[in-house]
């Protein structure tokens, strides 16, 4: 199956590029996949990531040094660094189906790569990745257009079906993970442990991940990145929230589970966002404003606060004063692809004009209006979080918070439920709640 949505992934990523080759007059491309950096003072690098551009083209985990060369109506050529090392066990070249799509030429120094785009570059070439300084001998016409680059990536928002499937296969992996975590913390391990049983069950190490993965207990899901493991559990379980994805031949998905060891209110207040969220996810179809779907997470929320107690003003007052901003101040999602957080979120066209995001909600990650093959995150979330919290002291927003419910939810930190979901023509397509209705089939099914 993605042999033949691939031929045409690649299909469509030609005429994109072709199209924006032409307009901003360039003749080809060079995309640099990117080579490792060496930490300060040591002989160990940094953990290597591709370069994006790259990696939409070819689904290599770890393309060191590796090039492709793009010009309209030939062959693409692939520069496949195959060192000879002893140190290392050098990459093996690849065979899987989409090799067939290109030429594939074996180099063993970086800079055989170099000589070989000199001789081969005709007319106005454009670079695409980190650049060297050692790279202008090669003769390129420019290095990171920018505008070439707004139109290649306000193109990525719409997903092939390639790409759509990646994101399936990334989800389904995740998922494994998610479940394991749940168990682990429902046994009592700590953070690091259920970061363990994580990886083991989607089959990943640390450098795999698409991002670090956020494994929280009790007040520490308060803290909205947060990045410790900790070695111990607490002496009382109260909370668990895990953001963490997984990665499907270059592609990222993005999850965020939050549970409660106890049937207690802080359970209620769970459900109560998981109804929300999913109210939310309902509204990803084509034309919709993102930014509604964000100012409409703000008034259920706020709505939700009220309900529960923790607030007395009223969900519209309460958005437009920010006070529902102290409980949720982060953007309800952002776009999802090669990236976790997608390019172009903001783009209001191809030629680079972007739309800011609405005023008091400086973190929304994308304006955009959706189209059928965006794939965006819907991940609203209530958080008990200290500055936050102490900043509403000391402001209008004091007379209208329940201090001691907020004290008695600080404790367990906070709530996020994070879903990635596809846009079509008709009803969306939550990616990550159908792999957790067919895991947890085919679990009661063994």
């Amino acid at each position: 199956m993605l042999e033949s949505l691939y031929a045409a992934h690649l299909r469509a990523q030609r005429q994109r590029t072709d199209a924006a080759l032409s307009q901003c007059g360039y003749d080809c491309l060079a995309i640099f996949a990117g080579m490792p950096h060496m930490q300060f003072l040591d002989d160990q690098p940094y953990p290597f990531r591709p370069n994006p551009h790259f990696k939409l083209w070819v689904p290599l985990a770890a393309p060191i040094g590796c090039w492709l060369l793009y010009r309209p109506e030939t062959k693409p050529e692939l520069l496949f660094l195959q060192p000879v090392d002893f140190w290392h066990k050098p990459p093996t070249l690849p065979l899987e189906h989409w090799t067939s799509h290109f030429e594939i030429v074996v180099i063993r120094e970086p800079q055989d790569a170099w000589a070989h785009l000199k001789k081969s570059i005709t007319g106005r070439c454009a670079f695409i990745g980190e650049w060297d300084q050692r790279f202008e001998a090669i003769g390129f016409a420019g290095h990171n257009p920018p505008a070439l680059l707004s139109r290649l990536h306000y193109w990525r928002a719409i997903k092939t079906e390639y790409e759509i499937e990646c994101l399936r296969g990334a989800t389904q992996r995740s998922v494994r993970g998610h479940l394991a975590a749940e168990a682990a913390f429902r046994a009592g391990e700590s953070e690091y442990g259920i970061h363990l049983a994580y990886l083991r069950a989607c089959e990943h190490t640390d450098e795999e991940l698409p991002y670090p993965s956020i494994v929280a207990l009790n007040a520490n899901a308060a803290v909205l990145h947060y990045q410790h493991l900790e070695r111990r559990p607490p002496s009382t379980l109260r909370s668990f929230l895990i953001d963490a994805g997984a990665q499907f031949a270059g592609y990222a998905c993005d999850i965020t589970r939050t549970y409660s060891h106890a049937h207690d209110e802080f359970a209620a207040l769970i459900e109560r966002l998981d109804r929300l969220q999913q109210q939310l996810c309902a509204r990803v179809r084509p034309g919709v404003d993102y930014v509604d779907i964000h100012l409409e997470a703000h008034r259920l929320i706020a709505a939700l606060l009220q309900e529960a107690g923790i607030i007395s003003m009223a969900p519209e007052q309460a958005v437009e004063s920010g006070l529902s901003s102290v409980f949720f101040p982060h953007g309800v999602g952002h776009l999802l692809g090669l990236q976790v957080h997608d390019v172009a979120g903001r783009a209001l066209d191809e030629g680079g004009q972007e739309r800011a995001a609405p005023v008091g909600h400086p973190f929304l990650r994308l304006t955009r209006t959706l189209e059928p093959g965006f794939v965006v995150t819907i991940e609203p979330g209530l958080y008990f979080i200290d500055p936050l919290l102490e900043r509403a002291l000391s402001s209008t927003h004091r007379k209208h918070i329940n201090w001691t419910a907020v004290e008695h939810f600080k404790a367990y930190g906070g709530i996020r439920i994070e879903d990635d979901v596809l846009c079509t023509t008709g009803e969306p397509d939550n990616l990550t709640r159908t792999a957790f209705a067919a895991a947890k089939t085919s679990a009661a099914q063994r």
